[in-house]
């Protein structure tokens, strides 16, 4: 086994000053996020996604991001996968976007809703053909006896569909999470990193508080 505690580097790509910070997490998001597409980071808008069940249990996974805004960021599953049994009983969520070679991360937390038909659609249906059977087929987070059962299913409903798009299945569709923190992390030398977060502040309206914390 290696000696992990001798793993270790540097971190000197830059700094986070309140100076440098936008105006709204959505902005500073953006910035962020153009940074990542530009130095062609592999699927940077994969991001880790934490939900809890019902006993407070907390389960964690990638999916893609879909798209974000100042109400929220987006991802689409299975209703009845894990994560949305879990959403369904506790419908709250943290996400973490891993930019390891910008040495910098976002943290999100906050509560998560369905974004609704309508915009579920206009999720799934950009989505290839190949992808669309897949999703439409697989009972997705259930236990299945092999891979050629999954292939199966699939080659079913490639025969039962006819040529073009895959209806989107009612049991799919996307949820929003809405933060209420955004903290965005840049790595500093000497483990010194800046760490400032945006806070939804209820009281003064729904506006939003900036607070530095301690690396």
């Amino acid at each position: 086994m290696p000696d992990l505690s001798r793993m270790r580097r540097d971190y000197d790509a830059g700094r986070l000053t309140e100076e440098d910070l936008a105006p709204t997490w959505v902005e500073q998001f953006d910035r962020w996020f153009a940074d990542a597409v530009a130095a062609e980071l592999p699927e940077p808008n994969a991001v880790v996604l934490a939900t809890a069940d019902a006993d407070g249990a907390p389960d964690a996974r990638i999916v893609l991001m879909k798209g974000y805004g100042a109400d929220g960021l987006i991802f689409g599953t299975s209703y009845a996968s894990a994560k949305g049994a879990h959403l369904a009983v506790n419908p709250r969520a943290a996400l973490v976007f891993p930019w390891h070679p910008l040495q910098r991360q976002v943290r999100v937390t906050g509560r998560v809703e369905r974004i609704g038909d309508t915009a579920s659609d206009a999720l799934w249906d950009p989505r290839p053909r190949g992808s669309q059977l897949a999703a439409a087929a697989s009972l997705q987070s259930t236990v299945v006896d092999s891979r050629r059962e999954l292939e199966e299913r699939v080659r079913r409903l490639d025969e039962e569909t006819p040529e073009g798009k895959v209806p989107r299945p009612a049991v799919w569709g996307g949820y929003r999470v809405v933060p209420e923190r955004v903290e965005f992390w840049q790595g500093g030398a000497d483990r010194l990193h800046d760490r400032i977060r945006f806070v939804r502040d209820d009281v003064e309206g729904g506006g939003w508080i900036v607070q530095r914390l301690a690396p």
